[in-house]
């Protein structure tokens, strides 16, 4: 590692600040050369509805008196209208629509919050240049890094990593030196967790609560009243005002202290439950048949991951997926290499086992899910890298030279892999055709005067992936509302209800769903 490097790196809050500008910056720049993204899964476009109705300072949304025409994936209309997911994600996305009515900016700051809290985590795990070093492997990840779907997507991934990094870095820093300001941020990390990954955070946080609580606990007196007050205290406060602010969020869209959208969604719509052993809802009537075909291909895998070789082999290849996604080739080398000093070195550190029974803990949570994505085992982003960060050091130690040429190789191999990654995107789109579709018939009715309604009509080839209608917190608001296709009369008082739009039909192809025609109707 140069000087210059090094002595940059002595300087933590210089580090830390460095590393979250250019995470932020390198996120925007990779995004407008390869072409904002539009969204594409479902999850996005409720993210992305929860990100429009908090920018406009609400909550929740009151029910439509159309909501029948408007229900949808992921989205709840009753008794309020709202996404489905915890806050955290529309939070940040709000933040970004409200600053310059962009929420893909909320994606690029969450980013560079993330390798900036990664970074931070790391000057409590490993010396100052490795941890430098380290924010910079977060930022050139080929996966999660600036060209990954945690960076240029609206699904998520940062916020629950951040939460993840300040909870252990917080940890260490208490246990090594009782301060305020590292409970705060312990706290806050235990905050965007459970407003992010609730369920994985909770278990991620087990073994840090008993770590802090044996710290407690063994304190002599004068040392257990500092405890108390700069530690107990603050996060008592923090986490108490978070637990409020989260039954007011469930009481103001569900009506209910403790139930979460999340359950009324399921509950609504007959989804699949989150566990395989847990009891499937009732199947309820549905207004649509879209909504059916969604709940039965989901019902379909679950059924078959209920069998237990079915869930094993399915599970064996989503760890192995989860590996590719963490760490893939160009980490897992160093990795792997040095795997026998460093499972010692685990053995004989008690912070090292701490981190990989933590890691595990999390790993066995998400492993008896139902669904396996990568996001769902954020937040132990920062502890994946404190373990490559070790091995790269062990190497170092064994052998300088030959250590300093894989450090530079692998940032030269992220590099690259960066560059193809944004150069594919450049020449072939970021952006599958429906999506794009979808964005440019909106630009299209959008430069039109006055506003316009769409009807939606499906072909017997549509695939649930394809989903159109979504539509703005504020849907009497919209320039442009998606409405499902229904029977008569429901259609006519739609059209009565938009009397004052434009109607429009969208057609989608009767053998392709990749090809739609939108055409200008008469208003009754």
């Amino acid at each position: 590692m140069s000087r210059r490097f090094s002595q940059i790196a002595r300087i933590q809050w210089l580090s830390v600040a460095l590393v979250a500008v250019l995470g932020f910056a390198g996120s925007a720049t990779v995004g407008f050369i390869g072409g904002i993204p539009e969204p594409e899964v479902h999850d996005e476009f409720a993210h992305l509805l929860a990100a429009d109705t908090f920018a406009h300072g609400r909550l929740t949304n009151p029910t439509h008196p159309m909501w029948i025409h408007f229900e949808t994936i992921q989205v709840i209309h009753q008794p309020s209208y709202m996404s489905k997911f915890p806050p955290g994600q529309g939070v940040i996305l709000a933040v970004g629509q409200v600053l310059s009515g962009k929420p893909i900016l909320g994606v690029w700051i969450s980013f560079g919050l993330m390798c900036a809290a990664v970074c931070w985590m790391l000057y409590a795990w490993v010396r100052p240049s490795w941890a430098f070093l380290g924010g910079f492997l977060v930022m050139l990840h080929p996966s999660l890094g600036l060209n990954g779907y945690w960076a240029q997507s609206y699904w998520g991934g940062a916020v629950a990593a951040t939460g993840g990094a300040l909870v252990i870095g917080g940890l260490r820093r208490i246990v090594r030196r009782a301060q305020m300001r590292d409970a705060l941020l312990l706290a806050i990390g235990l905050a965007l967790l459970a407003n992010s990954r609730p369920y994985e955070g909770l278990l991620f946080s087990l073994p840090t609560a008993v770590v802090l609580l044996v710290w407690i606990c063994t304190r002599q007196r004068a040392d257990f009243r500092i405890a108390i007050t700069r530690i107990v205290l603050p996060l008592f406060v923090i986490v108490t005002l978070t637990g409020i602010a989260m039954v007011f969020y469930n009481l103001s869209g569900t009506g209910s202290l403790f139930l979460t959208p999340y359950q009324v969604h399921e509950a609504t719509y007959g989804e699949p439950p989150k566990f395989p052993w847990q009891a499937l809802y009732p199947q309820p009537t549905y207004n649509h048949k879209v909504m059916a075909n969604n709940v039965a291909t989901e019902l379909t895998v679950f059924n078959q991951r209920r069998l237990v070789m079915d869930f094993l082999l399915w599970k064996k290849g989503a760890l192995r997926s989860y590996w590719d996604f963490y760490l893939g080739i160009v980490f897992s080398i160093p990795l792997l290499i040095m795997a026998p000093i460093l499972l010692a070195l685990v053995l004989r550190n008690r912070w090292m086992l701490f981190a990989l029974l933590t890691c595990i803990v999390l790993i066995a949570a998400v492993t008896v899910e139902s669904w396996a994505i990568y996001h769902y085992a954020a937040p132990i982003t920062g502890l994946v890298f404190v373990f490559v960060l070790q091995a790269m050091r062990l190497w170092r130690w064994r052998d300088r030279r030959t250590a300093r040429w894989v450090v530079n190789l692998i940032i030269l191999f992220c590099l690259y892999m960066l560059g193809r990654s944004v150069y594919a995107d450049m020449k072939q789109g970021r952006s599958p055709d429906w999506r794009q579709d979808r964005a440019r018939l909106v630009r299209q009715l959008e430069k039109q005067p006055g506003k316009h309604l769409v009807i939606v009509r499906y072909g017997p080839a549509h695939s649930v992936a394809h989903e159109y209608v979504y539509n703005r917190a504020d849907i009497d608001g919209a320039k442009v509302v998606w409405a499902r296709d229904m029977v008569e009369p429901q259609n006519r008082e739609l059209v009565e209800y938009f009397k004052d739009r434009q109607l429009w039909y969208l057609d989608e192809g009767w053998d392709s769903p990749s090809s739609v025609n939108l055409y200008r109707a008469q208003m009754r």
